[in-house]
């Protein structure tokens, strides 16, 4: 496994849990939320541990980030698609955050306070695995003649 893989995979089970633990109404402080903003964000609106604001669409969104970068894991191809989009969807999501006029994704998602900088870090390191590093010829090359050459026995 190449390190963006692990990327992936570490992320993937990251994010899966943060949306899990905010469908679990235990986890989820609902009391900073008023009645007129948790009427404008949906059932479910809240703060995970107290800090990071969430809601239903919220988690599920995290929810499916998380098992997409699970998914991604398995090829570095695939995780390098996935580093990717997360890079540029999370960029796009904190500069979104700290905008006053577009901080809750109209009216539909929270991605503000704590928000921004979950996002913004999970950008930067996605960018870096999406963008920047990149496996060597030589690496790719080892582990595509080690899948082809196989011992014939083997094969029989």
């Amino acid at each position: 496994m190449k390190a963006g893989q692990y990327f992936a995979l570490i992320s993937g089970i990251f994010f899966l849990l943060l949306g899990i633990m905010g469908l679990i109404p235990g986890l989820v402080d609902y009391g900073e939320a008023t009645s007129q903003v948790s009427d404008a964000y949906g059932m479910g609106y809240g703060y995970i541990a107290g800090v990071i604001p969430t809601n239903g669409i919220h988690a599920f969104i995290r929810i499916v980030v998380g098992l997409s970068g699970i998914a991604a894991s398995l090829a570095l191809d695939s995780a390098r698609i996935y580093s990717r989009v997360v890079a540029v969807s999370y960029g796009l999501f904190a500069v979104l955050g700290l905008i006053p006029y577009t901080n809750t994704l109209f009216g539909t998602v929270p991605i503000f306070g704590s928000d921004v900088l979950l996002h913004g870090l999970s950008a930067a390191i996605a960018f870096y695995y999406g963008f920047v590093e990149s496996p060597g010829l030589l690496e790719l090359s080892k582990t595509a003649s080690s899948n082809s050459q196989q011992d014939p026995q083997e094969i029989l």
